[in-house]
C-alpha cells in the first residue's frame, strides 16, 4: 500500500526558537516500510499546503496518516483531512500522535467522516497493524490495537517491544538542513529512552506511557548516531540520563567510535545532581546546551506542579550546570493568577541569572492531571490556543494586560539573548553558519517582534472558533484514576528501571531524595 505521513505546520514558539526533525513520523514510516509498504513523508513545517495537495493529487496515496502530537495543530489537521477527503474520496485517512490519543472521539466527531480512525498510543506498532488490516479487509479494523472509530474502540494499544527495533527513515525527509534548535543549526533528533517515571501535574508523558520507561542499548544508539550527518543533535528524551549507568555506557560507546557532535538535552535538576559524572562525560563529548525544567522560583509553585524537588535543590542544580561551561536554558511556568508584581519579580530574577529563560503559560492539556482538576474553569475551548503561549484559564489581570506583562517579560529576555547583543556574542557562530549556507539561527535573532505581540495574542481569542474541546465527564479523576492512562501503569516489570533508579524516583515522591 502507498502511505503518506504528514507533519503539520509550526506553532507560535517554534516559529522562532526551533524547528525539529519529525522523528516520530520517521519511525512510523520506517516501521511501515519494513512491513513492505511504499511510504512518503511531507513536513508542513518546511513545505506549503499547496505542496501537500500537489503530492496527494499526483501520488494518490492509499492511506494518509496525520501526526497530532500538539493540540494546537488539531484545527489544521481537521481542515486538511476534510480537503483531502474531497480530493481522494477512497483514501483511508487516519490521525495519530500524543495529544490526539487522549481525545480520539472528539477528533472523529469534528471531522464528520473525513477521518476514518484515530490511532492512540505508540505509532510504530499501530500503523503496521492498521496497514495489515486494510490490506485484507476494512472490517478487520475492530481487531487493530489502539484503533478508534466513531462506532468502536479496538483492543488496547501495544508497546514497541524494544527501542532497538526502531531505526528512523531519515532518508525520506526532503529538507534536512531546515531543522535547528538554538545554535545547533542544522540539527537532527535522536531518542535514547522513552517515558518518564515522575508524575508532574502539567505533563502527560507519564499518562501516555503508563509509567513505562525503556532505553535503547548503547550499541544500537551509537550505530544510529554514526549514520546521522548533521553536526547538531537534539536528544528528545523527556528526562535525559535518568539511569546513570545507561548514560555512562552511551557516552563511552560514543567516545570509542570517535563520534563528534554537539548535543542539546533536557533533564531534571535532581537527576543532574545525582548523576554528575554522566553529564561531565557528555560535556567532553560535545554537550552544548542543557535545558532544565525549573517551572517555578518559589516552593509553593514547585508543590503546585508536583515537581518533587525543593527550590534549594533546583538552584543547586542550576549552579552546577553553570560550572559545566555549557549553555543552560530553563523554563518557568507563568500562572494565570500572576499580577503585575509577580511578573516583575520573575522578570527581575530572569535578568539576574545568566541562563536563557523560557516562559510558558500554565495550560491544562487532555491527558494531564490539571485537565481533570482545572478544565471546568477554562475560558476557551479553542484548540488553537492550547499552545502554552495563550491563557486558557481565567487571569487575575484583564487578559490584554496579562499578555502585555507576559510579552514584556519575554521581550526583556529576548533583548538579553537575541538581537544585536546576541549577534555580537555569537558572531563566530553566525559567520560559520552563513559560510555553510545555514540561515535558521541568524533568522531566529530578529523574529521575536513579528511573532510575540500582545494585541495579536489577545486578538486570537476573538477569532471564530471552529473546533472546541469537550469537557471531561462529571466525575473528576485523580492521578490514580485508571482512565488517566493511555497505557496502563505496569509497575517495574518491562520498564527497564533498575532498583537504584526506582528507589531514587520513589524518594523524590516522598521528598527525601538527596
Amino acid at each position: 500500500m502507498k502511505l503518506l505521513v504528514v507533519h503539520p505546520s509550526c506553532l507560535m514558539y517554534s516559529k522562532i526558537y526551533l524547528r525539529l526533525e519529525p522523528l516520530g513520523l520517521e519511525l512510523v514510516a520506517a516501521a511501515a516500510r519494513e512491513a513492505g509498504h511504499s511510504v512518503r513523508l511531507i513536513d508542513l513545517q518546511c513545505e506549503s499546503h499547496q505542496n501537500f495537495f500537489r503530492l496527494i493529487r499526483h501520488w494518490r496515496p492509499d492511506v494518509i496518516a496525520f501526526s497530532g502530537n500538539y493540540l494546537a495543530n488539531v484545527p489544521e489537521i481537521i481542515d486538511l483531512a476534510r480537503a483531502t477527503r474531497a480530493l481522494l474520496p477512497t483514501a483511508f485517512i487516519s490521525v495519530g500522535g500524543h495529544s490526539v490519543s487522549f481525545i480520539p472521539e472528539e477528533i472523529l466527531r469534528h471531522t464528520e467522516g473525513a477521518v476514518d480512525c484515530v490511532l492512540i498510543g505508540e505509532g510504530e506498532t499501530a500503523i503496521t497493524s492498521l496497514l495489515d488490516a486494510l490490506a485484507k479487509d476494512r472490517a478487520n479494523l475492530r481487531e487493530v490495537p489502539g484503533c478508534v472509530t466513531l462506532d468502536h474502540r479496538g483492543p488496547p494499544p501495544t508497546f514497541v517491544k524494544s527501542l532497538d527495533d526502531l531505526l528512523p527513515a531519515r532518508d525520506i525527509v526532503r529538507h534536512r538542513r531546515k531543522y535547528f534548535i538554538g545554535q545547533l543549526d542544522p540539527a537532527a533528533s535522536i531518542e535514547f529512552s522513552r517515558g518518564c517515571p515522575w508524575d508532574c501535574v502539567f505533563c502527560s508523558a507519564w499518562t501516555f506511557y503508563g509509567r513505562n520507561y525503556r532505553v535503547k542499548t548503547p550499541e544500537r544508539a551509537v550505530e544510529e548516531l554514526a549514520q546521522v550527518r548533521e553536526p547538531g543533535i537534539f536528544i528528545v528524551d523527556d528526562v535525559a540520563f535518568i539511569q546513570a549507568e545507561h548514560g555512562m555506557q552511551l557516552g563511552e560507546a560514543i567516545a570509542r567510535r570517535g563520534i563528534r557532535k554537539r548535543y542539546y538535552l533536557e533533564t531534571r535538576g535532581d537527576v543532574l545532581l545525582r548523576n554528575k559524572k554522566v553529564f561531565e562525560l557528555w560535556k567532553r563529548l560535545g554537550l552544548n546546551t542543557m535545558f532544565l525544567g525549573l517551572e517555578a522560583i518559589d516552593e509553593e509553585g514547585l508543590k503546585r506542579y508536583r515537581k518533587r524537588i525543593t527550590l534549594s535543590k533546583n538552584f543547586e542544580a542550576l549552579k552546577y550546570a553553570r560550572s559545566l561551561d555549557v549553555n543552560v536554558a530553563v523554563n518557568i511556568i507563568a500562572d494565570p493568577s500572576w499580577d503585575r508584581e509577580r511578573f516583575k519579580v520573575v522578570r527581575d530574577w530572569c535578568l539576574e541569572v545568566p541562563e536563557v529563560v523560557n516562559i510558558s503559560i500554565n495550560t491544562p492539556y487532555p491527558g494531564t492531571e490539571t485537565w481533570h482538576t482545572e478544565s471546568r474553569r477554562l475560558t476557551t475551548r479553542d484548540y488553537r490556543l492550547f499552545d502554552i503561549q495563550h491563557a486558557v484559564l481565567p487571569t487575575k489581570l484583564p487578559l490584554p494586560e496579562f499578555y502585555k506583562e507576559l510579552v514584556e517579560c519575554q521581550r526583556v529576555l529576548a533583548r538579553k539573548n537575541l538581537g544585536w547583543a546576541a549577534l555580537g556574542q555569537c558572531a563566530g557562530i553566525v559567520i560559520q553558519k552563513l559560510l555553510c549556507g545555514q540561515t535558521n539561527f541568524i533568522r531566529m535573532l530578529w523574529k521575536f517582534n513579528s511573532v510575540y505581540r500582545p494585541e495579536l495574542q489577545f486578538a486570537d481569542h476573538r477569532r471564530r472558533v471552529k473546533y472546541e474541546i469537550s469537557l471531561p465527564p462529571p466525575s473528576v479523576a485523580t492521578a490514580q484514576h485508571k482512565g488517566l492512562y493511555i497505557h496502563e501503569n505496569r509497575g517495574r516489570t518491562g520498564r527497564q528501571i533498575d532498583h537504584r533508579t526506582e528507589e531514587f524516583v520513589n524518594a523524590t515522591r516522598m521528598g527525601t531524595a538527596s
